[in-house]
């Protein structure tokens, strides 16, 4: 179970980290793409903090998550930045794909047609 305080360091770093990365795309002219971050979990030592990512088309998701991760030292710096107020010590960040829209588009697809199994 999480503490109030997990709570609150959670959506304070998933709102920044959404901002980040929006502000990325926009740089970077991604038009097509969009990232959204939906949801940020702190472990109970503020050490860590998983963020799931959606990623929309989810057509070369794993690219895209891969260059966040690989970026993830920079995204670190940049909210340790914004959050110097906040926080005295920013958490290590590790990105992790969000797959539920897919998984839920797929056991929508089954309902309408009994015959596709569930994916995922």
């Amino acid at each position: 179970m999480e503490t109030q305080r997990q709570k609150k360091i959670s959506s304070l770093i998933q709102k920044e980290v959404a901002e980040l990365i929006s502000a990325d795309l926009r740089r970077g002219g991604a038009k097509n793409l969009l990232i959204s971050v939906t949801q940020a979990r702190v472990s109970p030592d503020l050490s860590l903090c998983k963020i799931y990512l959606s990623v929309f088309p989810s057509e070369g998701a794993g690219e895209h998550l891969g260059l966040i991760q690989n970026n993830a030292p920079r995204i670190k710096h940049d909210l340790s930045r914004v959050l110097k107020n906040h926080l005295r010590k920013i958490p290590e960040l590790a990105f992790f794909l969000d797959d539920s829209l897919d998984y839920i588009d797929s056991v929508d697809d089954s309902m309408k047609n009994p015959d596709n199994p569930i994916k995922g």
